[in-house]
């Protein structure tokens, strides 16, 4: 991991300080910033939110669909978990927590919000960090590529569906067509754009020269996340040192998601016999959020300041650290999981 990756979740907490400093500070700079706006898609963040996601784009291989017959138990389970179980789990951790039990704790014109940036959290899976678990935990790299590969163009056809769908279902008005919009500016385009893009830079110089091309790419993806954050914060500050609580409380049901979905994940690939190497990283899978994707779309549906949005900020908070405790507990199961696996 770089040391943007590594401590990710300390550069976020300083974007919490320097975004709500400089919006309690310079309140008209942000408002100017948010009325920046074209058929309700805001041009500053839609240009960091292509910067945060093309970068991680590149490095998918759709040509590596053909190897998801090699792994297809492993993959079946991971598309089980992200699909089938982890948007809908989420929407009823959601509404268990913050619809209910946090209720009393949190500004009610806010509830729904939260609820739908939690879902909006939930029904994308990972498709960059996912590489980093993956090496962590020794995963087969070829189920890695090829599963979040199956993913991503799973994602162009079934995110929108679901979000709407889950957010009906919450009776949280759904604007289809600002939804459909995000589909298409934040995973149709930079899909297209960064294949075509990875296509020349292997035909001009090979592998060497989309890794050189990575490198250089990865910091300004990771630039752009925290300067988005910056801007989130900055709308969202009054709210959050009106009530500082409403961060940790929406931790909570993110992190009993992740818990469970991973281990479930785990369990159902060793009922199923699935070698460790693919097992660890379908967990890991199976329990991360594409979080980029997530802030862009609660920004356009929800706008800066609203509760959806700081929501999926949270997940990007707590990514790191609870992912690395996922890849600490596959990797000390191991034995544990050979023994149990049944072929």
């Amino acid at each position: 991991m770089s040391i943007f990756e590594r401590y990710l979740t300390l550069w976020v907490a300083a974007c919490i300080v320097v975004g709500v400093t400089l919006g309690h500070l310079f309140p008209s700079l942000f408002h100017a910033i948010g009325a920046v706006e074209v058929a309700n898609v805001n041009l500053p963040v839609a240009v960091l939110i292509w910067l945060m996601i093309i970068p991680m784009l590149v490095k998918i291989d759709f040509a590596a669909l053909h190897e998801v017959r090699e792994h297809w138990r492993g993959v079946g389970v991971t598309l089980f978990i992200n699909w089938a179980v982890k948007p809908f789990s989420m929407a009823l951790l959601g509404w268990l927590f913050i619809g209910h039990l946090f209720a009393p704790y949190l500004p009610a014109e806010q509830i729904n919000s939260y609820i739908a940036g939690l879902i909006i959290l939930a029904a994308a899976p990972c498709t960059a960090m996912v590489f980093v678990w993956s090496n962590l935990s020794d995963g087969e790299p070829h189920f890695t590529l090829s599963q979040v590969a199956v993913n991503d163009v799973i994602m162009i056809f079934a995110f929108a569906p679901i979000v709407g769908l889950l957010l009906g279902l919450s009776a949280i008005t759904v604007p289809w067509d600002t939804l459909f919009l995000s589909v298409v500016l934040y995973i149709l385009v930079p899909v297209i754009i960064a294949q075509l893009l990875r296509k020349r830079l292997l035909a001009n110089g090979g592998e060497e020269a989309l890794q050189r091309a990575l490198q250089r790419l990865g910091p300004a993806s990771l630039v752009a996340l925290l300067a988005t954050l910056v801007l989130l914060f900055g709308f969202q500050g009054e709210q959050i040192l009106r009530q500082p609580l409403v961060i940790v409380l929406l931790a909570v049901p993110i992190l009993i998601q992740v818990y469970f979905n991973s281990g479930l994940a785990y369990l159902l690939n060793r009922r199923f016999g699935v070698a460790h190497c693919v097992a660890a990283p379908s967990a890991l899978i199976g329990a991360s959020n594409f979080f980029e994707l997530a802030v862009a779309t609660a920004i356009v549906l929800f706008g800066f300041e609203s509760g959806a949005a700081l929501a999926t900020v949270v997940g990007v908070l707590v990514e790191v650290p609870v992912m690395l405790s996922v890849v600490k507990i596959v990797n000390r199961s191991k034995d544990w999981y050979e023994r149990g696996a049944t072929p």
